[in-house]
């Protein structure tokens, strides 16, 4: 089984419009309602692919009973930690000539839920995958990862990280099995400018040394790196138009994870996470299988090393 943690999920009212005017009255065309968060991107995608997983985090109120309504209609289990007090955010995102995102905080979680979260976290063993992914809200302990990740550790559990900066950082003394940054976070980690294939395994490599297992470089329109003790492989995206980049690289994390259970071969994984990151790119929300499998055969992957 697979558990995805999102610790600050939202509602995401999507807002579509040619244009908007400041100071004036904007009349929308349409708008939608999805579920937002990285955690919770994952666990689409993997059910689209048929991997059994669970969605733990935490809900408030009235907006987390219509986030788990949602969640539940697109048959997607659930295990949320229900606050006291708050209320599970509203995003909104203006889909105009110019993208505008308004997120707003997440409600305040207290200690007694955090400790059903590590409970839930004890719960797993050796045969399960805890995905971590996001930041961690300014209302939870920053060390929240590395406490989920060190129980994790204890009872042989693979675990899969898509943090940045040092919340990453803290992460690999625990030996990850998978981490996910992107070309801009590696360039963050270790305050330089990335301009070839080469520099980007190069610190790549620093973070296996650091810890962690396999590292997957994302690297947008350019595709991905995958790094490891076992090799180097890189894999190239299939040519579409993005219209949303918005959950490409979760895409990419569930579709690793998804064959990566099914055959424990990374290369096969790394295709199939580059299809799926693609997909959802291409799409205006988190890509379905059809258009996921529509994709494989397009990835071209190579061994470098």
């Amino acid at each position: 089984m697979v558990y995805t943690v999102t610790l600050n999920p939202a509602l995401d009212y999507n807002l579509y419009l040619n244009n908007v005017n400041e100071g004036a009255v904007n009349r929308v065309d349409r708008a939608a309602v999805l579920c937002g968060g990285k955690g919770i991107n994952v666990s689409f995608v993997l059910n689209e692919l048929g991997v059994d997983n669970v969605a733990l985090g935490f809900v408030a109120s009235f907006t987390g009973a219509e986030l788990e309504r949602r969640l539940r209609l697109s048959h997607i289990v659930t295990d949320f930690i229900t606050l006291k007090n708050g209320f599970t955010r509203i995003n909104v995102k203006i889909k105009a000539e110019k993208e505008t995102d308004l997120n707003a905080p997440g409600p305040e979680i207290d200690g007694e839920s955090l400790l059903k979260l590590l409970e839930r976290v004890s719960a797993l063993d050796k045969a399960d995958i805890l995905c971590l992914s996001g930041s961690v809200p300014k209302n939870c302990p920053e060390d929240i990862y590395s406490s989920m990740l060190e129980i994790a550790a204890q009872k042989g559990v693979k675990t899969v990280v898509d943090a940045e900066g040092k919340l990453l950082l803290n992460c690999l003394k625990y030996n990850p099995f998978l981490i996910k940054p992107n070309t801009a976070e590696l360039e963050g980690i270790f305050e330089t400018q990335i301009k070839s294939d080469d520099e980007i395994i190069k610190y790549a490599y620093e973070l296996c040394k650091m810890g962690a297992e396999n590292v997957v470089v994302s690297c947008g329109k350019d595709g991905a790196i995958l790094v490891s003790k076992k090799g180097v492989y890189k894999a190239l995206s299939p040519k579409g138009k993005a219209i949303n980049t918005v959950g490409s690289g979760d895409s990419l994390v569930a579709g690793f994870i998804a064959e990566y259970q099914k055959s424990g071969n990374c290369e096969k994984a790394l295709k199939l996470g580059v299809a799926a990151g693609s997909a959802t790119a291409f799409s205006e929300k988190i890509a379905q299988k059809g258009e996921i499998l529509s994709l494989i055969e397009k990835v071209e992957i190579e061994k470098i090393r």
